[in-house]
């Protein structure tokens, strides 16, 4: 009997060639798709998670010969992630949606309906790789270093990735665009999806203003040395390590260093002040066991961003990650990956961060 597998279609080119390619692997496939907006989407140029986008995935299915489902799970995301995204910014924190789409309502909510639909796996087209060896799962990089997108997949543990596949993780972006054009897929030339999908036209300045009055009330821009030296227009539009859009003028470089919602204060400083030793993670998860206190590893705190060579230590608040050598604009809220050389073994969301021992 063939395996079934539910494929999460966006309505994009890599999770149309996942799907293609368990086809071709003998997969009983269906294709669904995730309703996360309520009436109207409202982000059309998000390039997934709304009505055109809807019909693309179709018309791939369509051209697989699989059947095709939209799930509404709008309720969800936003009692889950679009309620995370509130609370962050009026705490003066900076969320990543995206992972905690993937946590609470891909690999959370939709793997528990596949399985309820007699799935034996959840594929999608992230950018990963998952090995098997010695009975456990292993998280791996996707093999093309610009598309990886293991940094958004710290939260899944054994339980999840027995039942997912990453069937593009082995290819490199052009690889997929290729097949997506030889099947003579739709969405071989779509670009790939950008903006936050709940966020209208991307303008997250007026999403603030609207849906999270109390990160919009303007408040005291201060320096280092706690002077007021102008004044901000709400926390929500700022995020540490900001350069761009502070409205003053000191005749030399400033960047957000610091975000106080209990005070609304913005505070910046020069880049040395971006500078900190280390970091502390809550809602920490591991893909098997937790490795101790002293493990080394290498830690990614953005997209895309730089790596890291740190020790892991304990810490009251959670793990702690301190640094070989001083790092950069690292926000609280956003999330922090750790790896062993291209191995993802876990992450959490960045609670603190630390110069010299005291968390900031």
């Amino acid at each position: 009997m063939r395996k079934k597998a539910v494929v999460a279609m966006s309505g994009g080119v890599d999770s149309s060639v996942a799907a293609a390619l368990l086809v071709e692997q003998g997969y009983d496939v269906t294709g669904v798709m995730l309703k996360l907006w309520r009436g109207e989407a409202a982000n059309n140029d998000s390039g997934c998670c709304n009505i055109g986008a809807a019909d693309d995935a179709r018309r791939v299915a369509d051209v697989l010969g699989i059947p095709f489902y939209v799930l509404n799970f709008a309720d969800h995301f936003e009692d889950t992630v679009v309620r995370d995204f509130h609370a962050d910014y009026a705490a003066g924190r900076t969320p990543n949606p995206c992972v905690r789409c993937n946590q609470w309502v891909k690999f959370g909510a939709l793997l528990e309906r596949a399985e309820m639909l007699g799935a034996d796996v959840l594929a999608t087209g992230h950018y990963a790789r998952v090995v098997q060896g010695a009975g456990v799962y292993r998280l791996l990089r996707g093999l093309d270093p610009h598309k990886d997108q293991s940094y958004v997949l710290w939260m899944l543990s054994q339980r999840e990735l027995a039942k997912t596949l990453f069937p593009v993780g082995d290819m490199h972006k052009s690889e997929t665009r290729a097949i997506a054009e030889q099947l003579g897929l739709r969405t071989a030339t779509k670009p790939d999806s950008q903006e936050i999908c709940f966020v209208r036209n991307g303008d997250l300045a007026s999403y603030v203003s609207e849906k999270i009055p109390e990160a919009s009330r303007p408040g005291p821009l201060v320096d280092a040395a706690g002077t007021r030296i102008g004044q901000h227009h709400g926390i929500a539009r700022y995020t540490v390590g900001q350069r761009k859009g502070l409205g003053i003028a000191l005749g030399h470089p400033v960047f957000v260093t610091h975000i106080d919602s209990s005070t609304n204060t913005v505070t910046v400083g020069d880049r040395r002040d971006l500078e900190v030793t280390g970091l502390v993670l809550a809602e920490v998860s591991f893909v098997a066991s937790a490795p101790p206190a002293g493990t080394r590893v290498l830690v990614q705190h953005r997209a895309h961003g730089d790596i890291h060579a740190a020790t892991m230590t304990e810490h009251a608040e959670g793990i702690g990650v301190v640094f070989d050598d001083p790092v950069r604009a690292v926000a609280p809220g956003q999330t922090a990956a750790l790896y062993l050389d291209d191995e993802l073994i876990g992450g959490g969301i960045i609670r603190s961060t630390m110069r010299s021992a005291v968390p900031a």
